[in-house]
């Protein structure tokens, strides 16, 4: 991902509320399944890292993009950004990248 898509999905995520928040139990298999659906659906998702959670939320952001095949667009305190690109039902195009003809 170049400098100008993540810029460009930083902005679009400004406006967007978090979907998803880790508790005090930090990472589960529930919460990986749970935004995986999430990105998968959405393309791009804001999750939201309680004061509760011990856990850094960059290691967090890490593990998740692993573990749901997705990319860590940006970690701001802790807010975490993630994107995946969809394959057949594409909804963000990045600057860059071909848009079909309509």
């Amino acid at each position: 991902m170049t400098s100008k898509q993540r810029a460009y999905l930083k902005s679009l995520a400004m406006t967007m509320d978090a979907v998803i928040q880790i508790g005090k139990s930090s990472v589960t298999p529930e919460n990986i399944e749970a935004i995986r659906e999430a990105v998968d659906a959405r393309e791009l998702i804001k999750i939201h890292v309680l004061k509760n959670c011990l856990n850094d939320p960059k290691d967090i952001a890490q593990v998740l993009a692993e573990r749901t095949r997705s990319e860590v667009v940006q970690v701001i305190g802790r807010k975490i950004v993630l994107y995946k690109e969809s394959k057949d039902n594409k909804r963000i195009y990045l600057p860059g990248q071909k848009q079909p003809k309509k």
